[in-house]
């Protein structure tokens, strides 16, 4: 056994898996796209620790935070929008359970939500983030989804897509970027808001402003 040091920063991803990240208008969805940009980023990470939280209705820890990038791969791989039975997008929840989900030492400490932003309580998120960043936890954002919107595909148990959601009166939903809302829980947690476009997510860009802060020493 060999004891060695290793400088970083603790951060967590929140990602959301609600219906509307299957939308494909972020190819090759929404989700698939955010999922490939963590993975391309844990590639390069050094002596950070990272874990990883869903939300939908509710949130959950799917990976609590840790240095074993390969088990970051491996449950990152696992995660899709039927994880959660109930939808919705608990963007404060989601916060709330990243801040109490990091280990109470000096490290610095941030939160990146990936969301389409279509959130139905929007002052809870940016409440949150201020609470956040009150503590010295930085809260940044990206934008899943084009200013058009897409409609949101549904599939059969088999995995095949069947067509597309529709509203009682039998209209197709369409889901838009509701980037506003993203813009201000950034502003409010102290961080930056990015959106993604086919040819970039923007989680580097993210990444290197994570980068700045102060990195402390782990065992």
């Amino acid at each position: 056994m060999e004891e060695v040091k290793r400088e970083g920063i603790d951060i967590f991803f929140c990602v959301d898996i609600s219906n509307s990240m299957n939308a494909e208008d972020i190819a090759p969805s929404r989700l698939e796209r955010s999922k490939q940009s963590i993975n391309k980023l844990i590639a390069d990470l050094r002596g950070d620790r990272i874990g990883v939280i869903v939300f939908a209705d509710k949130a959950f820890v799917q990976l609590p935070i840790t240095t074993d990038y390969s088990a970051a791969k491996m449950f990152l791989s696992t995660v899709n929008t039927s994880l959660v039975a109930s939808q919705g997008t608990a963007i404060a929840e989601a916060i709330n359970l990243a801040v109490k989900s990091f280990s109470d030492d000096e490290r610095s400490k941030a939160i990146v939500i990936i969301s389409d932003g279509e959130d139905h309580e929007n002052d809870a998120a940016m409440k949150a983030a201020e609470e956040a960043a009150q503590l010295g936890i930085r809260v940044y954002t990206i934008g899943m989804g084009l200013a058009d919107g897409a409609p949101i595909p549904e599939y059969n148990q088999y995995g095949h897509q069947t067509g597309y959601r529709k509203d009682s009166q039998g209209n197709t939903i369409i889901t838009k970027l509701d980037e506003q809302m993203l813009q201000k829980i950034a502003t409010a947690g102290k961080g930056l808001y990015v959106r993604a476009s086919n040819s970039n997510v923007g989680l580097e860009k993210i990444y290197s402003d994570i980068n700045q802060m102060d990195k402390s020493e782990i065992e």
